[in-house]
């Protein structure tokens, strides 16, 4: 079948590694895609959120399965607009309509979604312009540290951990008065939960699901957790606290009723769940959703999936996960996140990058590349993510953080110390 993936960055290059190698996809095509997607597939220079110029692309080129990575298209329907055409409306989406991308679109949503489901997660409420001065006043008497949630998508910066209240206040002014654009026009309180964090993702027909490997991802861009939050320097899968009883909880008490919500809710979901999960004691509680997968999770998830991804994308559509029989290695999976210097502050682009036919031990997946002249160049934050699949957490660890440093580009950074809070 002729496939079309949307989206520019790692988790895309990873998922165009693994369904470039099924037997079932005739033709693979990426838009935008980057310098490592174009080693699987074809790479097509359309926006992702503009729809007329994906439904050409996909008329021409008879696309028979368009798969979703990022967000942005979703939240803006891009399901909803395939499902509403004529002509386009025969092509299975893998990735929610709108109504279901909005658990990640809105804050506020998802946390009122988790209190009338009887879903575990931090006590909340939330504020608008309006009622400004009752929020203010709320937070006078909160317990520190506060969490501050831009209610819609905000690029991963939309999220503040406050130690103080005065500060706090003045914080939520300024994302009230437009800091974040219209996706702080509502502000989500939330109390501020300790404990150990971790992604559990599934993938849904709208009714069975199949659960995909766990993960742990590191935020923080210094070493041991310090610094300002990024979009992720680093994953590990599996984690060795999701362990059978830790999980079984995670499906009772999380994913189950997540799935019936949503049945109850009428909201038509087809596609990935992304459960940002945190263990409080032995308690999982929900931090929040996402209607995609995650990155770079997914760099380290989809490397032990061991089923045909393509396989498993066709029984989501035909709505029958009931029967799909995922296989999943169990090796431990490391991935190292390279990224810009400078990042996630200002950085520079077009930087040459060397090296990355010296891997030894590891996937390259491209995250913010693209090539000029033939040279592969830094195009982003986050350049590439190195993936290393071994026996044992500690080699794959070892042999991803070696092959990091075989890669050179102008202002190179990486953590060195991913996973190791895990040995």
């Amino acid at each position: 079948m002729n496939i079309l993936l949307l989206g520019s960055g790692g988790r895309e290059c990873a998922f165009a590694w693994k369904m470039s190698q099924s037997a079932l996809c005739s033709k693979l095509f990426i838009a935008p895609g980057n310098a490592g997607t174009g080693n699987y597939g074809k790479n097509v220079n359309i926006n992702p959120n503009d729809f007329e110029a994906v439904k050409a692309f996909a008329l021409k080129e008879g696309i028979e399965l368009l798969v979703v990575g990022p967000e942005e298209p979703l939240v803006n329907g891009i399901h909803d607009f395939f499902a509403n055409d004529a002509s386009l409306e025969h092509i299975p989406v893998i990735g929610p309509k709108k109504e279901g991308a909005i658990l990640e679109g809105s804050k506020d949503f998802s946390k009122q979604f988790m209190e009338r489901h009887g879903i575990p997660t931090a006590a909340s409420k939330s504020f608008t312009n309006e009622n400004l001065a009752e929020g203010l006043e709320y937070l006078s008497t909160h317990a520190t540290p506060i969490v501050l949630k831009a209610d819609g998508l905000a690029a991963g910066k939309g999220v503040l951990i406050l130690d103080n209240v005065v500060e706090a206040q003045e914080e939520l002014k300024l994302m009230l008065g437009g800091k974040f654009g219209n996706a702080g026009s509502t502000v989500v309180i939330e109390e501020f939960l300790t404990g150990i964090e971790i992604s559990v993702f599934v993938l849904t027909d709208g009714k069975n699901y199949v659960i995909l490997p766990e993960a742990k991802d590191y935020k923080r861009i210094g070493q041991g957790d310090t610094g300002l939050n990024t979009g992720g320097m680093g994953s590990v899968s599996p984690v060795p606290f999701a362990n059978e009883a830790f999980m079984a909880q995670v499906k009772d008490e999380i994913i189950q009723p997540t799935i019936d919500g949503l049945l109850k809710d009428n909201i038509d979901y087809t596609g990935f769940i992304f459960f940002g999960l945190i263990k409080v004691g032995d308690k999982p509680y929900v931090i929040e959703y996402n209607c995609r997968m995650g990155d770079p999770e997914t760099e380290s998830v989809i490397p032990r999936m061991e089923s045909d991804l393509v396989e498993l994308f066709i029984a989501c559509a035909d709505k029958k996960l009931d029967t799909f029989n995922l296989v999943v290695s169990k090796k431990t999976a490391a991935t190292i996140m390279l990224v810009a210097g400078g990042y996630p502050g200002e950085y520079e682009k077009g930087k040459a990058i060397s090296g990355i036919e010296n891997l030894r031990d590891s996937l390259a997946f491209h995250a913010g590349t693209n090539l000029e002249g033939g040279i592969v160049k830094t195009n982003g934050g986050r350049v590439l993510a190195i993936t290393s699949l071994q026996d044992d957490q500690f080699n794959a660890l070892q042999h991803a953080t070696a092959d990091a440093g075989r890669i050179y580009f102008d202002g190179k950074y990486f953590r060195e110390d991913i996973g190791f809070d895990l040995m």
